[in-house]
């Protein structure tokens, strides 16, 4: 007898029916929507304009906010969908966190009551596409050092400067963003048709390829003061949003390590090389014992951070426990799928290299697994060593 993964650990008896609904929803969706098109999606590079809209109808875009047309639903339901999203591919979790936790959510906690009127119930439908413009070409990992500035000229705002690895940038309808002024790091919401700015997709990548990324020039952008989000003061604000992205990161690579997993034992159990399954092999049962301990581990802490969250509980440094250890563990569960997949796991015939790659750009936005350690040996020592 078999034991499936859901199975193995009982996660599923300590979910709630709503959890498991979400879960069950986003999981349908995925299969059917993302799952038949994905392979050659990333072959071609190309982005699905025409599921945003069908996101939204499932109700996962900002799902975890209260505002007008968001569903509200909580942390744990949040992380089971970018579970599954990321099952199908990071570029499908990937739009959801850019749209929910980081655009949406930057609006919902520092915007005015005219901003998330104008902008949120459009985009939990799908309606609007929105993007979060924190990070510059000269590095991510350091924000202090922006060099995109906003003035005031009048009562407008004029904001000037460049940003990479902006996702969606080129497909959105709005942006969030964060420019230094002479009263610190503020956030502005930015209709992407303002003269002056202009978005321009990222080409030669070998990781989300059927996912946007953009380079982001502002020349002379000028916004009225309103465009200010006016609860949002330092870099306190944009690393709120990221924290949230970064949650939903902690479920959503663990996703893709169950679908490397899953690949793995179906190709254990029908390959047969010297007469036999090499699933009836010590060597692949250790790899798969291994993969599993790891897994169904990842799960339970993402599982533990989303009661703790629900709690009004969870920490910036929990939320970088999970991050470090989800990436780190998945990408070590899909290299290892590889070679139980042998040279075959190297083809699109088997989706393992796809989340492999994807997974090495999850590793680096939302906070480098550097950048974790050292905030994880800050906690333990309360010495920061940043610099």
């Amino acid at each position: 007898m078999t034991t499936t993964l859901d199975e193995a650990f009982s996660i599923d008896h300590l979910l709630t029916d709503e959890e498991r609904g979400w879960r069950d929803r986003a999981r349908a969706f995925a299969a059917e929507r993302i799952r038949p098109v994905i392979e050659q999606d990333f072959e071609d590079k190309h982005f699905r304009r025409e599921l945003v809209a069908e996101l939204g109808a499932l109700g996962v875009l900002g799902m975890h906010l209260k505002d007008e047309g968001c569903a509200g639903a909580g942390a744990v339901s949040y992380g089971l969908v970018c579970h599954e999203l990321e099952a199908a591919d990071s570029g499908w979790r990937t739009f959801v966190s850019v749209q929910g936790s980081l655009a949406m959510s930057a609006i919902s906690t520092f915007g005015s009551d005219e901003q998330k009127a104008e902008w949120l119930p459009p985009m939990a439908r799908g309606e609007r596409i929105g993007c979060f413009a924190l990070t510059e070409p000269d590095g991510g990992s350091d924000p202090a050092a922006m060099r995109t500035r906003a003035r005031r000229d009048g009562d407008d705002w004029v904001i000037t400067g460049t940003k990479r690895w902006i996702g969606l940038a080129a497909l959105a309808d709005v942006a969030v963003v964060w420019a230094a002024t002479d009263d610190g790091v503020r956030g502005f919401v930015v209709p992407t048709a303002t003269p002056g700015f202009a978005a321009t997709a990222i080409d030669g990548k070998l990781s989300m390829r059927a996912s946007v990324q953009c380079d982001v020039v502002l020349e002379e952008v000028r916004v009225p003061g309103s465009a200010m989000l006016p609860g949002a003061r330092g870099l306190s604000g944009p690393f709120s949003c990221l924290n949230e992205a970064r949650y939903g990161i902690v479920w959503g690579a663990m996703g893709a390590a169950r679908d490397c997993l899953e690949v793995s034992i179906a190709r254990a159990t029908t390959r047969e090389v010297f007469g036999r399954p090499i699933g009836a092999t010590q060597l692949i049962q250790e790899k798969l014992a291994n993969m599993l301990v790891e897994y169904e581990k990842g799960m339970l802490l993402a599982l533990h951070l989303g009661r703790l969250k629900e709690a009004g509980r969870l920490t910036p440094t929990q939320i970088s426990v999970g991050k470090l250890n989800s990436v780190r563990e998945a990408l070590a569960i899909a290299r290892e799928a590889r070679t139980i997949l042998g040279g075959d796991g190297i083809t699109s015939a088997f989706p393992v290299m796809r989340h492999m790659a994807n997974l090495e750009s999850v590793r680096t936005y939302e906070g480098t697994d550097e950048i974790h350690t050292l905030v994880l040996g800050r906690a333990l020592t309360g010495l920061a060593a940043f610099a």
